[in-house]
């Protein structure tokens, strides 16, 4: 169940975030507190959320642990311990082929320390490519529960034509052979849950359908900004929900 009043999570719209390109634009909804199942005499039982799931939160370009300040702290409401929640950081500018080999070292790192089986994933921009890399490629979906993805460039961004110096943002561009890669045949492997969050107010994934996953449960959001997402609080509780399911 969820363990905290709506208002609490309110107050966590004001948290700033040290990070690029615009500024936030909270959106409005209703969350999901608990899934049922039919009792044995066919009645609906309400059964408590699960948020025992260690969470690995993977940023996007030029971004940093620090971006999740908001998510942590929902997801705390929410009944996460904070031994459960883990921000990987990689190298914006380097590759994301080895950006995918570290999350997937790093994915590992979590479940031994915590003795979890698998783990969830939520993703926000780049990220999206660094988790589908290693969810797809390199057979990371046999550790992963739940994948929510956030406004991820999982087929690519046409804004990334304005950092194509680096090799992340010729990997991001539409129709590049690291796009093809992870979006052929496939694009949710595995016994993960797939879920994506996107908005036609984006405007750093164009097209913002880009985050949409063939499989997935995809979420149109009515109007949030790319940076936005981030301290979304009424977003971020769909997510634990989803991952709390």
């Amino acid at each position: 169940m969820r363990h905290a009043p709506r208002r609490l999570l309110g107050v966590l719209a004001a948290a700033t975030l040290a990070f690029t390109l615009f500024s936030a634009a909270p959106t409005a909804g209703a969350t999901t507190a608990a899934k049922t199942a039919p009792t044995a005499s066919g009645a609906l039982a309400t059964q408590p959320l699960s948020t025992s799931t260690p969470v690995v939160f993977v940023h996007g370009y030029t971004g940093s642990a620090s971006n999740w300040t908001t998510a942590m702290s929902v997801f705390r409401l929410n009944g996460w311990s904070s031994s459960n929640l883990f921000a990987y950081e990689y190298d914006s500018y380097g590759d994301n082929i080895t950006n995918a080999q570290g999350l997937a070292t790093f994915v590992n790192t979590v479940k031994a320390r915590t003795g979890a089986s698998k783990v969830a994933i939520v993703n926000h921009s780049m990220g999206g490519l660094v988790s589908q890399y290693y969810l797809k490629v390199l057979g990371g979906n046999t550790s992963v529960s739940h994948l929510a993805s956030i406004a991820g460039a999982n087929h690519g961004t046409t804004y990334a034509g304005a950092c194509l110096v680096y090799t992340t943002c010729q990997q991001m561009y539409p129709g590049s052979s690291f796009i093809a890669r992870i979006t052929a045949g496939d694009e949710t492997p595995g016994t993960t849950a797939y879920a994506t969050w996107y908005s036609a107010c984006d405007g750093v994934i164009i097209p913002y359908t880009s985050t949409r996953l063939t499989g997935a449960t995809n979420n149109n959001v009515l109007c949030q900004t790319h940076i936005g997402y981030l301290t979304d609080t009424v977003v971020l509780g769909r997510i634990a929900d989803f991952i709390a399911s």
